[in-house]
């Protein structure tokens, strides 16, 4: 067989011809295009923009600048509420999976509880902010009844829609669907078997969770918790819809230094942008790896 035929038997093309592209590879084009426009290219204009000056020269001073106290003040804001927003999520919807998934509930509550949470982890911005307010806010439907019907003053009790707490619980109304969503295989992954062997070697069912189900599942868990801080620490157009400037956390830090005021600094706000993508970067990064743990264990 002769060389060039031995080439085309390979599949390479023949010399002087370019390869043509295999026609199943076009589905990947709009979404890579789309990936690289609104991801790549901004991701890299922010990390480049950090380290530069406004006539574009190298500076460390946008960095630097991330560690003055009220900078630190606003991280620290952003991560006591992302942290206890993925706490609260985890628990809560953990709890409803394993109900509809191990508990008594009937099968059809199943199918409608994933729709929901699909669609309901994914509404954010400016609608979620505005049911929130027209719920819990100063006038809201709930605040209203509270305070006519029964009595109570959400006010004189210290709850306010705009603080800590009214932000962290507008993040559970997607923190708590995702949970459930991504939580849900993972518990559909427990085999019977391990139920059953656990029952005939004598094991009560707190004994089952403690030593086996909770093991197993533990990985998922965290890397859950990983992901809905990332998801908490990454909503900006929540928490500035919401709370305005009421609230010193990043994303509204760093969209009054982008907006174009007068005292408004674009580098420092790439900065700040900077130091979110490493925070979410490490979250997911932690995400993915236990989730790759855990799917060893449920296969």
């Amino acid at each position: 067989m002769s060389t060039q035929t031995a080439t085309q038997a390979k599949g390479a093309a023949p010399p002087g011809q370019f390869r043509r592209l295999p026609m199943h590879w076009l589905g990947v084009v709009p979404f890579a295009a789309f990936v690289l426009l609104f991801l790549i290219l901004p991701t890299m204009k922010i990390v480049i923009g950090a380290f530069q000056t406004p006539d574009g020269g190298f500076t460390l001073a946008n960095v630097s600048g991330l560690f003055t106290s009220s900078i630190l003040a606003a991280y620290w804001i952003s991560i006591k509420i992302s942290f206890t927003s993925a706490i609260l999520g985890c628990l809560i919807g953990f709890a409803m999976a394993a109900a509809v998934v191990l508990g008594g509930l009937p099968r059809a509550i199943r199918g409608p509880l994933l729709t929901f949470s699909g669609v309901a982890s994914n509404f954010a911005g400016v609608p979620l902010a505005f049911a929130f307010l027209a719920t819990l806010g100063p006038v809201g439907l709930v605040t209203v009844f509270l305070r006519s019907e029964l009595g109570i003053d959400l006010r004189l009790l210290g709850f306010n829609i705009l603080s800590f707490w009214g932000l962290t619980i507008t993040y559970l109304f997607f923190q708590i669907p995702l949970m459930i969503l991504i939580i849900t295989p993972a518990l559909d992954g427990l085999k019977r078997e391990w139920r059953e062997a656990a029952s005939i070697l004598g094991a009560t069912n707190a004994q089952y969770w403690r030593l086996v189900a909770f093991p197993i599942l533990l990985p998922s868990l965290l890397g859950t918790l990983a992901l809905l801080f990332a998801n908490a620490f990454g909503a900006v157009a929540t928490a500035i819809a919401l709370t305005g400037s009421s609230l010193n956390i990043v994303p509204i830090l760093l969209f009054a230094q982008i907006r174009g005021d007068v005292l408004g600094d674009p580098h420092l706000g790439y900065a700040l942008a900077f130091g979110m993508i490493v925070v979410t970067g490490i979250a997911n990064a932690i995400y993915i790896w236990l989730r790759a743990r855990s799917e060893r264990w449920l296969k």
